[in-house]
């Protein structure tokens, strides 16, 4: 029996539906691969000084902070749990170790100073997960509160004070480029070097969720919590791993942050929330926790971006951006919804 029918004398396909959604069942990160590839094309047809490289160049640059911060929410995420104290936890590391190196150890090398921030940032995801264990509370709610505790704790016991003479090392990790190129307007533009620390941060992140045991623990976990646990898998450690290693990543983007602006402003990072949680869901992670990939993560990542920081040149006030943003993750959600209906 043949899949077309005929409607109002036309000829149909019921099954063209049914594949478009299981194609995107199995390949939910294509989601914002097309509305990328659409957006490029939109824009590159309204203005094409959008494919100078010098837009690339600006997009990457623009991606890497929130890439980590995404990469870690990704990990919570799949864990089944929702981490919004990585821009806190950003701040808070970013800002006293800047402080910290600044005033006692201005000679202090590029790779103790990250290696600081992964620690703290980590430090302070641990609080999280043990916090999320002992008071058996949504994650939401004490992130939430653990946001407010370390900026609280930040601006009065730290400092508000901004730096605007970092460390020596931090200022030319800033500047390092890993290709130079000028442009037609006779401006000279840089890939910033600090790019591959993304690139590394996703290869580590999407090796360890897919071939190693905390992986499976975490995509478990995420899944039916109490399956995985009559499996043999311990929901606690895995919980206080993911937020670890969220606030890791956060710590490591937050030194980036300061190292490409020069400058550790303690009131930067605030409000970035929405939109990383917004690009891991548009790269296909379900909110509901158990799914979601580095590849698709990354995606999201690129897409926001592009909305946030490409549309104006077609004109397209930056009041309409989130406008945009907005309808971006309620299509995401209805082929969400659609595709469950449809497995």
């Amino acid at each position: 029996m043949s899949d077309v029918s005929v409607q109002n004398g036309r000829a149909t396909t019921p099954g063209a539906g049914r594949r478009t959604l299981s194609f995107f069942r199995r390949r939910p990160e294509a989601f914002a691969a097309v509305l990328i590839v659409l957006i490029c094309l939109a824009v590159g047809l309204a203005n094409p000084a959008f494919w100078q490289l010098a837009n690339l160049f600006d997009i990457l640059r623009a991606s890497v902070v929130r890439g980590l911060f995404a990469l870690g929410v990704l990990v919570v995420l799949a864990a089944g749990g929702l981490d919004v104290s990585f821009s806190a936890i950003a701040a808070f590391v970013m800002y006293a170790v800047t402080k910290v190196v600044t005033i006692y150890a201005p000679d202090t090398g590029m790779a103790l100073i990250f290696l600081s921030a992964a620690m703290g940032g980590a430090l302070l995801g641990t609080i999280n997960g043990l916090l999320v264990n002992s008071l058996k509370a949504p994650s939401l709610i004490v992130t939430i509160g653990t946001q407010y505790a370390f900026r609280g704790f930040l601006l009065t016991f730290i400092g508000t004070a901004l730096f605007m003479n970092i460390p020596p090392a931090m200022d030319r990790f800033g500047q390092i480029s890993l290709m130079t190129r000028t442009a037609e307007n006779g401006f000279t533009v840089q890939l910033p070097a600090f790019v591959l620390v993304l690139a590394v941060a996703a290869l580590i992140t999407w090796a360890m969720l897919r071939f190693t045991i905390i992986g499976r623990a975490i995509y478990a976990v995420g899944g039916r919590p109490d399956i995985a646990e009559r499996l043999g898998y311990r929901v606690a450690r895995v919980q206080l791993f993911v937020f670890a290693w969220a606030g890791m990543l956060a710590g490591i983007a937050g030194i980036i942050h300061v190292s490409s602006n020069r400058l550790a402003n303690p009131f930067d990072l605030a409000g970035i929330e929405l939109s990383v949680i917004a690009a891991v869901i548009l790269g296909g992670a379900r909110i509901t926790g158990g799914s979601g990939t580095v590849v698709g993560t990354l995606l999201g990542v690129l897409l926001i971006t592009l909305v946030s920081n490409v549309l104006i040149l077609v004109g397209i006030p930056s009041s309409w951006q989130t406008a945009i943003l907005g309808l971006f993750i309620l299509t995401a959600g209805v082929f969400s919804v659609l595709q469950r209906k449809g497995a």
